[in-house]
């Protein structure tokens, strides 16, 4: 049974998730009431991301020098001041900046939330094994999180309206902060501090960048997630313009596409010790290469069979499931000196990733598939030449074991 420690964690590492999903079939809603476009509405994710970027690299190392505590505090409530602040926005322009404030506070969960977990483990207040059933806790919320945002944010939307959904994601953001108050404690004590700060990381950061395969271990996991936010920022038109799918089985759609993530993540968990994760990694870009290039292929013939398009965009996002596990700790593994700072790399690539794609896939409009598909396989091109060129030759530091610990070690206490 997960202590309340464990239990708030858990909810603050599911925040982002949350708040990224849980509005997207409001789209069109949005669309008609903030007399704005494709673009415009997309542009919200756009921002999102990039709060979520930057926050990454900046949190995380606010945190070894100040604490766990006041960052997280801090962030949460920022996230849920943005939130309300989304809610009342009377405008498309006013709504990209509070979401960019979501987003930035947001990261406070996903950095400190496992950073928190480490440092017990290393002041030896849980065991090894302790330790790594509270990460499991976290990777199973980070996947469960994408499952339900979409049904949470359908069952809102028809009630509450597009605002309805921020004011429950606001609602989120205090729960979660005062659940910090209450029951986190802090776990990096004054003599365990560094001041290095920014500085420290981006000097880290730009050796991490000279080293041709975690470059190329890197361009897999990010653009690897370029494909699934391209799917997932065009989704809410594709389905349901395109398509003709209404909000309730679009958010089931959604959901379905995510479980297929979350699953083969799962099963690599269990394969991977036989199999080994350069193989795996293979298998799984050369799979969402396939699907995104056949999917690419006929939208540009035409409109695509619906269920042809649900197959191939559920089979993409569960490759997804492979790329993502292996690809990071290959990473990782190249920079055992410095875990932190390479995992917080990869985290930023991801979600400036994430914010790049999000208006590129509404430039045609809401009435065809090709943008998404186009967006997708340009992504998981780039994923492979990273992944299978780039990173060529590599020898497997940690093998499988480091497969099966990645989320352990994507957020250490300190550098």
């Amino acid at each position: 049974m997960p202590t309340p420690t464990m239990l708030v964690l858990a909810l603050a590492y599911a925040v982002a998730p949350l708040a990224t999903d849980m509005y997207l079939s409001a789209f069109p809603q949005m669309i008609d009431d903030l007399n704005t476009g494709v673009s415009g509405v997309q542009l919200t994710l756009t921002a999102f991301m990039v709060g979520l970027a930057t926050g990454q690299l900046v949190i995380g190392p606010l945190s070894d020098r100040w604490g766990r505590r006041r960052p997280m505090l801090t962030g949460t409530a920022v996230s849920a001041l943005a939130g309300l602040l989304c809610a009342l926005a009377p405008s498309v322009e006013l709504l990209v900046a509070a979401r960019f404030l979501q987003g930035f506070g947001g990261a406070a969960g996903i950095v400190i939330a496992r950073a928190v977990i480490t440092d017990r483990a290393a002041e030896g207040a849980t065991t090894g094994s302790a330790a790594a059933r509270s990460f499991g806790i976290l990777v199973i919320t980070g996947g469960v999180a994408p499952v339900v945002a979409p049904l949470i944010g359908g069952a809102v939307l028809g009630p509450a309206g597009w605002r309805g959904i921020f004011l429950v994601l606001a609602a989120l953001a205090v729960l979660t902060c005062s659940g910090v108050f209450l029951r986190v404690p802090e776990t990096l004590p004054p003599r365990l501090r560094h001041g290095g700060g920014l500085t420290t990381t981006f000097r880290r950061m730009g050796g991490l960048l000279s080293d041709r395969r975690y470059v190329g271990f890197a361009l897999a996991y990010g653009f690897g997630f370029g494909v699934l936010y391209s799917y997932l920022a065009a989704s809410p038109f594709v389905y349901q313009h395109v398509y003709g799918l209404s909000t309730g089985m679009y958010t089931v759609a959604l959901a379905i596409n995510a479980f297929g993530f979350t699953s083969t993540g799962a099963v690599n968990r269990r394969i991977v010790g036989r199999f080994g994760p350069r193989p795996l990694l293979r298998t799984g870009l050369l799979s969402m290469a396939m699907c995104c290039a056949l999917l690419c292929a006929l939208a540009a013939a035409g409109r695509p069979p619906f269920v042809a398009t649900v197959v191939l965009i559920y089979l993409a996002a569960s490759s997804l499931g492979l790329v993502a596990a292996n690809a990071t700790a290959l990473a990782t593994a190249r920079a055992p000196y410095a875990a932190g700072t390479a995992s917080a790399l990869l985290g930023a690539l991801q979600f400036g990733l994430a914010a790049l794609v999000a208006p590129l896939v509404g430039l045609g409009g809401e009435g065809t598939a090709l943008p998404m598909a186009a967006t997708m396989i340009a992504s998981a091109c780039v994923a492979c030449a990273g992944g299978l060129l780039l990173a060529r030759g590599d020898r497997d530091l940690r093998g499988s074991a480091a497969v099966e610990t990645f989320d352990a070690a994507r957020e250490p206490r300190g550098d």
